[in-house]
């Protein structure tokens, strides 16, 4: 789970909106509504990928948020040296003329796979933000809005990046199903737009 400081999280109860903002924010607005009608399900989504946040709600407030935050390491303080980098070794296999390229290369292997990944991510960004988003955007639709009319046509029009027949599509879903679906849409067709 991300930090509850920077991720954007979205609640519903059925239909109905019950905040967005922080996961902080979201969890406390969702703590309020189970503290009144405790038989309720809401849902909790990540905004940037549309899967569920799953949220210990039980106790006061505060023992929610204090769960909310990242355990706190165990570990003694590091003195003078060499920083944890956070490598993690796995094994890589390749063919013998691709090992052969790898170290001659300067750094060696392990530094001209890294240095590779890198220039991949950055080249190959702006196409899987516009992927991801797209994902976020229909994960959120099936999940809250798989049984309204005009379902199946709103998530093809999403991928088409047609927004004329997904606006269409979601003309008669309540309110904030459709404002929400409307906004990681639009979030998801920019995304496109910027991957060309």
């Amino acid at each position: 789970m991300s930090s509850p400081d920077n991720s954007s999280c979205t609640a519903f109860d059925g239909h109905v909106l019950i905040a967005s903002g922080a996961l902080a924010e979201v969890a406390l607005a969702v703590k309020r509504l189970l503290d009144r009608h405790p038989a309720r399900t809401p849902l909790i989504l990540d905004d940037a990928t549309g899967q569920p946040v799953e949220v210990d709600f039980r106790g006061s407030a505060d023992e929610v948020l204090a769960r909310l935050q990242p355990a706190a390491s165990d570990e003694a303080p590091r003195g003078a040296g060499r920083p944890r980098l956070g490598v993690v070794a796995r094994e890589v296999t390749l063919l013998p003329r691709h090992w052969y390229w790898l170290n001659s290369q300067p750094g060696g292997a392990s530094a001209t796979l890294r240095r590779l990944v890198e220039e991949a991510r950055r080249n190959g960004s702006a196409k899987d933000r516009a992927r991801l988003a797209g994902e976020a955007a229909d994960r959120f639709m099936r999940v809250v809005a798989g049984d309204l009319a005009g379902y199946e046509e709103a998530s093809r029009a999403l991928w088409r990046g047609d927004r004329d027949a997904f606006n269409r599509h979601t003309r008669g879903w309540p309110k904030d199903v459709r404002e929400h679906a409307r906004r990681l849409a639009a979030i998801a067709r920019d995304a496109q737009a910027e991957a060309g």
